[in-house]
C-alpha cells in the first residue's frame, strides 16, 4: 500500500472540519453579504450604492446555493 491510497476518498467535506466551515461560510454570505459588506462598501470604501447593492446580491445568491448544497448533500439537516 503507498501513501496516497490511504488518503483517497476523503475529501474536505467529509470532515467536521470542512463541514464546519462550509456552513458558516454559507451563513456569512446570506447573511453578512446584504448588510454589513454592502454597508462597507457603500459608506466606508464610497463605492457607488447600486454597485454595493448588486455585489450584496450576488454573495447572497452564492450562500443561498452553497447552502442549498449542504442541505442536498445532507450535511445540513
Amino acid at each position: 500500500m503507498t501513501e496516497n491510497e490511504g488518503i483517497e476518498g476523503h475529501g474536505f467535506l467529509e470532515s467536521k472540519m470542512g463541514k464546519t466551515i462550509m456552513v458558516i461560510l454559507s451563513v456569512f454570505l446570506i447573511f453578512a453579504g446584504p448588510t454589513y459588506i454592502v454597508y462597507g462598501l457603500n459608506v466606508v470604501l464610497k463605492i457607488n450604492t447600486y454597485a454595493s447593492f448588486a455585489v450584496g446580491l450576488v454573495l447572497f445568491v452564492i450562500g443561498m446555493v452553497l447552502m442549498w448544497q449542504l442541505v442536498k448533500k445532507k450535511i445540513v439537516t
